[in-house]
């Protein structure tokens, strides 16, 4: 009730931090588990409860509502975001939680360059600097010259790339089909993309597993939820800010169980990554905005 009672802004503030709070006890719980279970065989679990999530939701609306208008899309876009999840699971379980943190940030660098060049957006000199200063602060993180790139730094940037195709796929999607029924085929073709994986190195879960696997799926959702509801509640550039707060999070959980102690690099990088990012979004939406209102003058 007090949380009704406030403003729309500091309701998207307390939601945004929710949402980061949330997705960094998802990333400990799956690094924790990831030591008992392969990863692929957390992806598949992870999905197969996301199914079961919609079941309800296909049952109140039909499936005839969330039937898909571009089928072939949905379907590739489903496969790459499995392909996705199974790397950055697997990041999670080789890299230190911090590292796998900051460089997750790039996905909207990706996304950005992906846009320029399948799509054709125009972007100018201001984006471009920070699109280049963002990318320069994964160097900063990884540092190739200095350590040589780490599998689970790889690793998880091949996984910010394929990140940043289904932002744009996603894009193309959501002129033809409704946000429920794009996350509902995600789930529905990442789910048997993660089982295939999982095979090769499937253990059956114990009834010990179970309550982690629920805490996968909860804190998934609880994060996905509060961040949607934070974007409707305020604009992108109040709740862009917040995501930081995942870093100092996981580099938390990774001291307090896992010993892990992010060096000064991992810090800077994923500050600079991140303040990048963040002006992309709102020099996108400014310029968005700004253009909306010509179009509505003329």
């Amino acid at each position: 009730m007090a949380l009704a009672a406030m403003p729309g802004i500091h309701r998207a503030m307390i939601l945004a931090v929710i949402s980061t709070i949330c997705a960094a006890l998802n990333n400990g719980i799956i690094r924790t588990l990831s030591g008992e279970m392969h990863p692929f065989e957390i992806v598949f679990f992870r999905c197969l409860l996301g199914v079961l999530i919609f079941v309800p939701i296909i049952g109140r609306l039909g499936f005839a509502r969330l039937k898909p208008r571009r089928l072939g899309l949905q379907l590739v876009r489903g496969g790459i975001h499995g392909v996705s999840m199974l790397l950055f699971y697997l990041a999670l379980s080789l890299a230190p939680l911090a590292k796998v943190s900051a460089l997750s940030f790039s996905a909207p660098l990706f996304a950005t360059l992906l846009a320029l060049l399948i799509l054709g957006e125009v972007i100018r000199a201001r984006r471009i600097t920070a699109l280049v200063v963002g990318f320069l602060g994964t160097l900063l993180i990884v540092r190739p010259g200095w350590e040589g790139l780490d599998i689970g730094a790889t690793i998880v940037l091949v996984s910010s790339a394929m990140a940043g195709i289904v932002s744009i796929i996603i894009k193309v999607l959501s002129r033809t089909d409704s946000s429920l029924t794009t996350t509902l085929f995600g789930l529905l073709v990442a789910t048997p993309v993660a089982l295939i994986a999982a095979i090769p190195v499937w253990t059956t879960p114990s009834l010990g597993h179970l309550l982690p696997l629920i805490g996968i799926g909860t804190m998934s959702f609880l994060s996905n939820l509060c961040r949607t509801q934070a974007l409707k509640e305020a604009d992108i550039t109040v709740v862009a800010p917040f995501e930081f707060l995942k870093l100092p999070w996981v580099a938390l959980i990774g001291y307090a169980y896992f010993s892990e102690v992010p060096d000064i690099w991992t810090w800077i990088g994923g500050a600079v990554i991140f303040v990048a990012t963040t002006y992309i979004a709102y020099r996108g939406r400014r310029i968005k905005s700004e253009g909306t209102k010509t179009d509505a003058k003329s």
